[in-house]
């Protein structure tokens, strides 16, 4: 039998030139959006903006179709890479998630995370059901289009609340922690529907065939927990006889990904897999935290920016010279933003927060960011998005990334530091170092 085909010389220049060039426009747009008080998602995103049909294909078209064909055979080269980035990426995601924050935040979280979830999800179906039939893609179904949409409005950006908290000292605050909990919530079954939309598009809309993915669904998560889970603590604890980080890296992204594997082979998306495998490592041990801290660094700071310049790509902001998709995509962003700010503020107030608190509470979590790409970058691949309903989505990601910042420096001033909070912070200082002190002064600044 004969050996199969190695990647041809032309080929191999063309993908390093891609991966070379994404990857160092992507970091230095990043670190310049972060410089302006930006989400870095922001920078790495439009990167891939200037090399696609936007800017280069517009201005240099024959430039960009010799270094960015749109032959299947190179691209999927290119997009192999984004999607092994994005396993990884939603898998630390899920590692860093602490569901035993949301039992110790108790019925505040849950209520906040599932009205922050249920109102932009019943508020974004209604619109899919009800946008123009030109923005629908090829022969998707206007139920799956539609639920699809709604999923793509519900959910937040964990990743991006973090960071956003973190880099304004907020996270010691009460409403930082009730904020991480309800994105917590939201992340968990954000991934739950958008397993089952995916597999929607794929199977149709039939009642059994629904039935069927909710009960793979469940199947997957039992499993997770019952048979993968002391299977994964037992190799961590072998790991960590080793004075080496390497054996406990290596042993989270097979976690990972195999994980993902196994939810693409039932007709979920990888990415859930990817999400329960992290679950699963970051359940186990807190000490594997910090031996993690490489992984985490190198999907950070080299997979995850590849990946959302890959995501760029496609977006065409050309198609937005169109009456049609102009105006869906300014709806699409009122949509999104009326949603979440009504879901997540009404849960606070039920909750007996003040005013103030459930503004930062809504600011938060409206923030879309890094999963909301995800989910266009799922919509996209399994055909329910096209080109322009994917550019749209794109743009209420990074439109409600820019907003959460300057509503949480309004806000947060007006909310009474208490002590238990001032106690929480001295106590992270012991970690932090004296900067987190320091910080305290231009906390809301």
């Amino acid at each position: 039998m004969a050996p199969p085909p190695s990647i041809g010389a032309h080929a191999l220049l063309v993908l390093l030139l891609q991966v070379g060039l994404l990857l160092c426009t992507a970091l230095l747009l990043g670190r310049l959006a972060d410089r302006f008080g930006m989400p870095a998602v922001v920078g790495e995103l439009c990167a891939g903006v200037l090399f696609g049909p936007t800017v280069l294909g517009h201005l240099l078209p024959y430039a960009s179709a010799w270094l960015f064909p749109r032959t299947a055979a190179q691209f999927n080269l290119l997009d192999a890479i984004g999607q092994i980035g994005v396993v990884l990426l939603v898998g630390v995601t899920g590692v860093a998630v602490d569901l035993g924050l949301v039992r110790r935040k108790g019925t505040v979280a849950l209520r906040v995370g599932l009205a922050g979830l249920v109102i932009p999800l019943a508020v974004g179906s209604v619109a899919g059901a009800l946008a123009p039939r030109s923005l629908l893609s090829g022969s998707t179904d206007r139920v799956t289009f539609a639920l699809f949409v709604g999923v793509a409005m519900c959910v937040s950006a964990l990743p991006v609340i973090a960071k956003t908290l973190s880099d304004m000292n907020l996270l010691h605050r009460t409403i930082g922690q009730l904020t991480i909990a309800a994105g917590v919530v939201d992340d968990v079954i954000g991934w739950l529907l958008l397993s089952v939309v995916s597999a929607m598009a794929t199977v149709g809309v039939r009642a059994g065939a629904v039935a069927s993915s909710v009960g793979l669904l469940a199947i997957a998560v039992l499993v997770t927990a019952t048979v993968v889970r002391p299977l994964v603590r037992r190799a961590l604890a072998r790991c960590r006889r080793s004075p080496e980080n390497g054996p406990t890296i290596a042993t989270a992204v097979v976690t990972i990904v195999l994980s993902a594997a196994a939810t693409q082979a039932m007709g979920f998306e990888a990415a859930f897999g990817a999400f329960l495998g992290g679950l699963v490592i970051g359940s186990v041990n807190t000490a594997d935290l910090v031996r993690l801290a490489p992984l985490r660094a190198v999907v950070a700071s080299v997979l995850a920016p590849l990946f959302f310049a890959t995501a760029g790509l496609r977006v065409d902001l050309t198609v937005l010279s169109h009456a049609v998709p102009l105006l869906a995509a300014v709806a699409a962003v009122l949509i999104a933003v009326i949603g979440k700010f009504a879901g997540a503020y009404l849960g606070a107030l039920t909750s007996k927060l003040t005013r103030w608190e459930a503004l930062a509470l809504a600011g938060g979590m409206n923030a879309r960011g890094v999963i909301q790409i995800v989910v266009a970058a799922v919509g996209l691949r399994v055909g329910v998005l096209d080109t322009t309903t994917y550019t749209i989505v794109i743009l209420v990601a990074i439109t409600t990334s820019l907003m959460a910042p300057p509503i949480l420096r309004y806000a947060m001033p007006r909310i009474v530091v208490t002590e238990e909070e001032t106690e929480r912070q001295r106590a992270w200082a012991v970690f932090h170092g004296p900067r987190a002190s320091a910080d305290s002064t231009t906390e809301g600044a």
